[in-house]
């Protein structure tokens, strides 16, 4: 087992390098999958030093629904902003800085919703203030930018809390 442990420090990485590379090479072979399989046993191999309290995750099937949850997210917002840069006229449009209080304390958590809300178009996370207690978010357009933030908190940050906490 120990073994096992040292030869795949990071399973679930390993597992996820692998189906990346085959995804990337555009065409499933033998050989994508054995080099993939190689990149994904080597790259937490050589940065295993880099990791040395390594996220638990605690609840698997939150992390399915959290996926799904950002891939509709990402989904809709593109179509919200197609109609804000289409059809709104600048004037009309509330750009807003928006001050999020983060319950989350784990660094891997925060950086996931701060990586969640930059894929979302519209939306992009600037800055996490010193203690990590705040996220600071530029919304493209935001009339109501407690909404925002209570939709934020309540889609992303209580499933993140949920699985890494």
């Amino acid at each position: 087992m120990k073994l096992l442990r040292r030869i795949f420090p990071h399973p679930h990485l390993t597992l996820l390098l692998t189906l990346v590379w085959v995804l990337l090479a555009n065409a499933p072979s033998l050989n994508s999958l054995l080099f993939g399989l190689i990149l994904g046993i080597v790259i937490p191999f050589i940065t295993q030093p880099y990791w040395p309290d390594r996220p638990k995750l605690r609840n698997w099937p939150m992390v399915v629904e959290y996926m799904l949850v950002v891939l509709w997210d990402i989904v809709m917002a593109n179509v919200t902003v197609a109609g804000i840069i289409l059809f709104k006229r600048d004037a009309d449009r509330k750009p807003a800085w928006i001050s999020i209080p983060l319950e989350l304390r784990s660094p891997e958590a925060i950086t996931v919703l701060a990586g969640t809300i930059t894929m979302t178009p519209g939306t992009v996370s600037c800055d996490l203030s010193e203690r990590g207690l705040n996220l600071l978010v530029h919304c493209l357009d935001a009339p109501d930018p407690d909404a925002v933030r209570d939709e934020i908190k309540q889609r992303y940050e209580r499933r993140l809390k949920e699985i890494f906490e």
